[in-house]
């Protein structure tokens, strides 16, 4: 922030003991050996209240001379304020406390470790409209993010402007005009995947993946990507005798849709919509184009640059231990390795393929020459603050927001360590990440309880809320996750060998428990993942798996499940969890057991939930289903589960904490479209999950001509399209189309920017109805049946955007949409709905048709009886 605001924050460090943390006390009186920190403090100082230290890594040396010989715990009282890094606070075994005796590194609430750069000397550009630039800040070399009063900016981006054709360097493109950019090598290809649908494309390496990679030189119609990405992300090695299958056993072994990218990013050129930016580094100039109502003359505009920190480096015979971290705010930092040849070859929740020949071996072990072991050990997202064989490490009260990597990792080695009371927000890719999976020492007894992690993540949006690899002992609890583009929690690794007949790679995990968790608007952008998503062994028995307990899932975006057991999820419980308003499924899959030859499946308990998929009890060859209850609404749920999920009492008022400034929500994404008749088209798109600190109220579609005029719009408030996920665009020109539609969010504080378009497409008129529905059935319980049927195999002319039921009781039909509507039949996927209000004991007559442009085709009917 500019001087003079600065120095106006810095409060009276005697003024900062109490603490705002929920469910804790106030500290006791300061220790006369507690050291003083002041963004106006001097580092010659002697740490004390009245003349306290500058710097962390000052504070951490005055620290080091006293941690040795702690009686009662040492805290390190760092005033309101921002603290400027330039690298990371390195923290070793000499900056521990001593079991019993904690060093505390304590903040007021408006303490902020930032590892960004002011951009100051705001100019108007001359001959481009509304855009203005600034020197780059001194000591900012590259940067993935740029912030403006707290609210990320989007790097500019735009429509690939040629026509590609994928080569074994790059690509041939249509002309030479990213060649004529001032810097084509700072353009990075982006290549977003999901379930197909519609004509939406699908570019990544698997449904749940965004991987890129940077243009490294263009030359007349030439592009040549880096390397080693390139190849990693094209080159994957597959199993000679199972044509398309990548060794890796993760997606595929290149890009789809013949390497298309669904968009490219970092130019001048693409400078083109408010709150976009651009740095060229050649001239040392950071370019924005504001937002309504921004003036760049007061705002506040960090550039992050440190790509860390807090740096924790234990080793297994020093361990860093007994250091607690409340009250800071950990913001602006970046990670610029995906800007480099690495860039970010995606495998699954923000592991990547490394190195050069990194597809030929890394992670792939005992299935290829020079494997790299243990199997599906690839490269780890690192997080902006981060430790490693850290013992007792406590965050509590913090906030992580404004972050360009993962938040927190606690690493290799974490031992006994907690993270509570805090927020994860606006972070790039995986909020928490605990362990790893990489052979060496798990992490254990973490616990991780009462934070709320929402609106991630903001770049790489394969990644998750909270990633835990191999552990132990953990617990991950009464935590709210929201607002999410894939799945909330993540468990697990190296269970993919099932799908050629092996056994799930072994791994040292047990007792690890995911309990009373809150999660819903999950997967908003991207698919094939969960509320709580588990993938290899979690123990050696159900008595020492995996425990999933207790939480609530609802409202899910991208087709997946509530809790999803993957590949080779063995010895998991899914015990007492409320489950609704899945896409496709509330528990699954069912996966066979290679570990010996006797044909089960995977040891997994599914008990007592409340849910609407529905499933009869059984024991299919040790996947245990039983005592699980229909729900037609939360009133079915007793009160005290629903209540005791999420934040609790004490913590809840972290819902209302505030992260920088309120603003515009990001634009929407993933937009498709489908002829509606001859004058109307109907689009879809994944909403937003960014909304600014106001909820979205409202979307609206504009529709354009080839010449790129608009020619229709159609608004939906956000709480109908969430019912429907369509829009109908009518009265469309009967001439100038293809068209394109693109969509914008809007709340209390404005409209986003627009979205990437759509595909072109030209409405037609459609007269063939769809086919009947397949494989209905009425799994019943005694006053409600759940529905399950899969799309019709023809749909006419036209996609299916509904369904009709009827009931033989003589209720009104009841009309079924929704996301999974339209996704399942792309993918062939079930689906399925509650019916309540249904008597004990009675015979009933279901009937299932679908729906499209065209009309309601012909029903499938199934006859069952409810249980007495």
């Amino acid at each position: 922030m500019p001087t003079h605001r600065r120095a106006v924050l810095v409060t009276l460090v005697t003024a900062v003991l109490a603490l705002g943390v929920p469910g804790l006390a106030a500290p006791a009186q300061a220790a006369s050996s507690d050291v003083y920190v002041s963004p106006v403090g001097d580092d010659h100082a002697d740490g004390t209240a009245r003349h306290p230290v500058r710097t962390l890594q000052r504070a951490r040396d005055l620290v080091r001379a006293r941690a040795a010989n702690l009686t009662s715990d040492l805290t390190v009282r760092l005033a309101s304020g921002t603290y400027r890094q330039s690298g990371p606070l390195v923290l070793d075994a000499r900056d521990s406390g001593t079991h019993g005796h904690r060093v505390i590194w304590q903040g007021t609430g408006a303490t902020v470790i930032s590892g960004g750069r002011q951009v100051e000397g705001w100019n108007p550009v001359p001959g481009r409209k509304g855009l203005w630039s600034a020197p780059a800040p001194q000591g900012l070399t590259d940067t993935r993010q740029l912030y403006v009063d707290g609210v990320r900016a989007q790097r500019a981006r735009g429509a690939v402007p040629v026509a590609l054709t994928q080569t074994a360097t790059g690509y041939t493109a249509s002309s030479d005009t990213i060649a004529h950019w001032k810097r084509p090598s700072d353009a990075e290809f982006v290549y977003t995947s999901g379930e197909p649908l519609w004509n939406i494309e699908r570019n990544g390496l698997g449904a749940w993946t965004e991987p890129r990679c940077r243009v490294a030189a263009a030359e007349d119609t030439t592009l040549t990507m880096v390397q080693p990405c390139w190849d990693n992300t094209n080159k994957r090695v597959e199993f000679p005798d199972i044509p398309g299958r990548s060794v890796s056993m993760v997606g595929p072994g290149r890009l789809t849709n013949g390497g298309k990218a669904s968009y490219v990013e970092n130019a001048y050129e693409l400078l083109d919509q408010p709150g976009e930016w651009y740095l060229d580094k050649s001239a040392r100039k950071v370019y924005y184009l504001p937002r309504k109502g921004e003036n760049l003359a007061r705002a506040d505009i960090e550039a992050a640059a440190a790509e860390k920190l807090v740096d924790g480096r234990g080793t297994a015979d020093a361990p860093v231990h007994d250091i607690a971290f409340r009250g800071l705010q950990f913001s602006y930092a970046t990670w610029l390795t995906p800007s480099g040849p690495e860039g970010f070859s995606e495998i699954q929740a923000g592991y990547t393929i490394t190195g050069d020949r990194g597809w030929a071996t890394q992670g792939l072990c005992q299935y290829v020459e020079g494997g790299t072991c243990p199997f599906a050990s690839w490269t780890k997202m690192p997080g902006n603050l981060s430790f490693a064989y850290g013992q007792r490490i406590e965050f509590t009260d913090d906030v992580f927001a404004h972050l360009g990597a993962a938040g927190l990792d606690l690493g290799t080695g974490s031992k006994d360590s907690s993270v509570s009371g805090s927020v994860f927000t606006d972070i790039s890719g995986n909020g928490l990440a605990i362990g790893g999976v990489d052979g060496k020492t798990p992490a254990s007894g973490v616990q991780v309880t009462n934070n709320h992690l929402y609106g991630l993540p903001r770049e790489y949006h394969g990644t998750v809320a909270i990633v835990n690899g191999y552990t132990q002992n953990n617990t991950i609890a009464h935590n709210q996750i929201d607002h999410v583009g894939y799945s909330a929690i993540s468990l697990g690794w190296g269970g993919w060998p099932d799908k050629i007949g092996d056994a799930a790679t072994s791994n040292p995990s047990h007792d690890n428990a995911v309990r009373n968790n809150l999660i819903f608007d999950y997967m908003q952008m991207l698919d094939d993942g969960g509320g709580i998503y588990t993938q290899g062994l979690t123990g050696t028995s159900l008595a020492d798996g995996e425990k999933v307990t207790g939480n609530v899932i609802r409202d899910q975006w991208g087709l997946g499940k509530s809790v999803y057991t993957d590949n080779g999820c063995t010895y998991e419980t899914v015990e007492g969890n409320v489950l609704y308003h899945a896409s496709y499924a509330n528990v699954a899959s069912r996966h066979t057991d290679y570990r010996d030859d006797l044909g089960n499946n995977d040891p997994t308990l599914v008990k007592g939930n409340w849910w609407e998929e529905g499933t009869a009890d059984g024991d299919n060859k040790g996947l245990v289903t039983t005592g699980n209850k229909i729900m037609t609404s939360l009133s079915d749920v007793p009160q005290d589960v629903v209540r005791n999920a999420g934040l609790e009492p004490s913590y809840r008022g972290l819902l209302s904490r505030r992260v920088g400034a309120l603003s515009a929500p990001e634009a929407p994404s993933r937009v498709g479209t489908s002829t509606a008749g001859p004058d109307a088209l109907y689009v879809t798109f994944n909403p937003t999950f960014a909304d600014g600190g106001s909820p979205v109220t409202s979307y609206t579609t504009r529709a354009y001509d080839s010449t790129g005029r608009q020619v229709a719009q159609q608004a939906i408030t956000a709480a109908e399209f969430k019912r429907t996920a369509l829009v109908k665009i009518s009265q469309l020109p009967t001439s100038g189309g293809p068209f394109t539609v693109s969509v914008t969010a809007s709340n209390a504080y404005g409209a986003s920017a627009p979205s990437l378009a759509s595909a072109p497409l030209t409405p037609t008129a459609v007269s063939v109805l769809p086919g009947a529905t397949t494989g209905p059935k009425l799994r019943t319980a005694s006053t409600a049946a759940t529905l399950a049927w899969t799309p019709p195999t023809a749909t006419g002319d036209a996609k299916v955007v509904g369904y009709r039921v009827t009931v033989s009781d003589g209720r009104d039909p009841v009309d079924v949409t929704g996301r999974d509507v339209l996704v399942t039949q792309s993918s062939a996927k079930g689906m399925f709905r509650v019916i309540g209000g249904l008597k004990p004991g009675t015979s009933y007559t279901v009937t299932v048709a679908a729906v499209t442009a065209a009309g309601t085709g012909p029903a499938a009917s199934v006859t069952a009886t409810t249980k007495a």
